[in-house]
């Protein structure tokens, strides 16, 4: 059985040479797209976007490298930059037919969120982020036996190969991990959903791997030069995240003011997984920064 977000249309879009994402578009009014994390898919957003839909049109494609989207060969450093996911997402709303539009991540996808943002000010006219920090403050914030907790950030930044075939190996359980440990309340990832996730993450494992890899490289020297600049979002950004300061030692706020002239920065209750375990919610946050 196809899982699809009810009432949404489904298009393969041309975006970037040969790749083609998948992408479910529904809703009218104000465009918002939609950016799924790891290890998901747009589906993530199953609740979220049915809701916006009664009035945004709201676009949720699978990231190149995810999902059913393409999955190209990483030729080179740049294929999965967060720039070139971003540049995705640009191309892809032109041909929708969208010259601007408001735009939310959530983990993976939050990043190339905070990238579109960066490099598209007058495309990308609303921002929110949920549960994480830019790439550049995540690096500088794990260390010593706290960073752990990030343990597959570092394999997966290793060179091509070894992380390939241990998570090939043992992809479910790899993977599952994630969605077990993150959670604060599984029911919110039905078996259906799990199933799925795991499926397209299993048949991604070189893509997911060179996004990663992406973050401990190319992204970081994208992250620099930025700060180097003084570049800044421009727009309003709203920033929903766990409460993991006190646990690993630093003060999420403090660290995204820097990036944000127009910052609403919140901590939620809910686990990792907000847009599922708490839509109403995520809900509300983008409703609130959509008046904003």
């Amino acid at each position: 059985m196809t899982i699809t977000i009810p009432g949404f249309d489904y298009q393969r879009v041309p975006v970037d040479g040969d790749v083609t994402l998948n992408v479910a578009v529904g809703g009218t009014g104000s465009p918002i797209m939609l950016l799924h994390g790891f290890p998901q898919t747009h589906l993530m957003w199953r609740h979220v976007a049915v809701d916006l839909a009664t009035d945004h049109t709201v676009i949720c494609p699978d990231l190149r490298g995810y999902g059913a989207s393409d999955k190209p060969d990483a030729r080179n450093a740049d294929t999965y930059s967060k720039r070139t996911m971003a540049a995705d997402l640009v191309t892809l709303a032109g041909r929708l037919g969208h010259e601007s539009f408001a735009l939310a991540g959530h983990d993976r996808g939050a990043l190339v969120a905070i990238r579109a943002g960066l490099d598209h000010p007058a495309t990308v006219t609303r921002l929110a982020v949920l549960d994480v920090l830019p790439t550049l403050d995540m690096w500088d914030i794990l260390h010593g036996s706290s960073a752990a907790v990030a343990f597959h950030l570092y394999l997966m930044a290793q060179p091509p190969g070894l992380p390939e075939q241990m998570i090939s190996a043992s992809a479910d359980a790899f993977f599952g991990y994630f969605l077990d440990v993150w959670a604060q309340d599984p029911r919110a990832i039905p078996a259906e959903l799990r199933t799925e996730y795991l499926k397209a993450s299993r048949e991604a494992v070189p893509s997911i791997v060179a996004d990663y890899r992406a973050s401990a490289g190319i992204d970081i020297e994208h992250d620099r030069a930025d700060r180097a600049a003084g570049h800044r979002l421009s727009m309003p950004v709203t920033v929903v995240q766990q409460d993991w300061g006190a646990a690993l030692g630093y003060d999420a706020a403090a660290l995204w003011h820097p990036w944000a002239a127009d910052l609403d920065h919140r901590t939620t209750s809910a686990g990792h997984f907000m847009a599922e375990e708490a839509p109403d919610e995520i809900i509300s946050v983008l409703r609130a920064l959509a008046a904003r």
